[in-house]
């Protein structure tokens, strides 16, 4: 859950960004114009999407995995690629190149409702 001040709020919509948003401002230097060079934004970015494809493919190997040395490699390599993830994430966030979207408290409590309702289901 994530809460903004009016003035975060205000500043944000001069920025033109919706008042839900949760960003900083964008920094370095991008392109107005986007043409077929990549730029800092789109290495990271790619960086960060691989990531989150090993980590996916990673997640079901180590799951998988038959022999005990192969799962302990494969599990160091899987929280090595999640910290990798989580770094490109944090700089991409930093530099304004990521941008979250704020939920409303109401939806919030009406999830988590629906969810802790569940529990009541479980055999234990």
């Amino acid at each position: 859950m994530y809460s903004l001040t009016n003035q975060g709020q205000n500043m944000m919509q001069n920025q033109g960004q919706n008042a839900n948003q949760i960003a900083n401002p964008q920094t370095g230097q991008l392109p107005q114009v986007k043409g077929p060079q990549m730029n800092d934004r789109d290495f990271i970015n790619d960086g960060l999407s691989t990531c989150k494809y090993l980590t996916d493919s990673f997640n079901v190997a180590v799951r998988e995995a038959s022999h005990e040395q192969l799962h302990t490699d494969m599990l160091q390599i899987l929280m090595e690629t999640h910290q990798s993830a989580r770094e490109l994430y944090n700089l991409m966030f930093q530099k304004g190149w990521y941008k979250l979207e704020a939920e409303e408290q109401q939806k919030l409590q009406q999830t988590s409702q629906q969810f802790s309702g569940y529990s009541t289901q479980f055999p234990y």
